[in-house]
């Protein structure tokens, strides 16, 4: 006997099933299962696996701001390679991470503490400003976590990693050293960007933070 699809509103209130389907996801632990259904074999580290895991390393933000729309964007392609690397059988864990070096991190810093500028660090102290720095850069961490929830991605928050992690600075450092080893670190010269108030170079993104950076022509 045919089974009789269950009638479908004529006006659907989606956010409501979209809420709907998150609950049951979590109450499931969908992710979870989807993940552990592929064991890891040998044990060990992520990776080591081989053929039967894919790595994802999900570009980590920064979680002393708040998402945008370029985070959702990018996040649906960030979701949609994980799941389809899932349904061809492999495993995937997919760690959220979170970016907390860089001048973003000491630029709130600053504003928050009320200075600006090394020498007013120096004052201040150079290890109670870092301290300040790792308490402020996580502040967004719990509004990130709703954010991507909500826009229905499957991602690890609970073993996330941080780039100020002894751990992850370590392993940075061993990756670089690699490269040296085999010779491919070089020394070069290119034209940088200066801010005279941080003292230090910028990259081209950070030039445009404040949309206060603009390309002109000169007449």
């Amino acid at each position: 006997m045919a089974r009789q699809y269950p009638d479908v509103a004529a006006q659907p209130n989606l956010p409501q099933i979209e809420e709907r389907v998150l609950a049951f996801w979590a109450s499931d632990e969908t992710f979870e299962a989807s993940v552990e259904q592929h064991p890891r074999q040998g044990g060990g580290a992520a990776g080591v696996a081989g053929d039967t895991e894919f790595v994802f390393y999900d570009g980590p933000p920064f979680a002393n701001g708040l998402p945008h729309y370029g985070h959702l964007l990018t996040g649906f392609v960030k979701d949609a390679v994980p799941r389809y690397r899932t349904m061809s059988g492999k495993r995937v864990e997919r760690r959220f991470g979170w970016d907390c070096h860089g001048l973003p991190a000491e630029a709130e810093a600053e504003r928050q503490l009320g200075i600006s500028g090394r020498q007013a660090i120096t004052d201040f102290g150079i290890d109670k400003f870092n301290d300040h720095c790792r308490t402020s850069v996580l502040q967004y961490t719990n509004e990130w976590r709703r954010y991507v929830t909500r826009q229905a991605r499957w991602v690890d928050f609970d073993n996330d990693y941080k780039t100020l992690d002894l751990s992850y600075m370590e392993s940075v450092m061993w990756a670089f050293k690699a490269l040296w080893d085999k010779g491919l670190i070089y020394e070069g010269f290119r034209v940088l960007p200066y801010s005279w108030a941080l003292e230090t170079p910028l990259s081209n993104s950070e030039t445009r933070m404040d949309d206060t950076y603009k390309m002109v022509q000169d007449p």
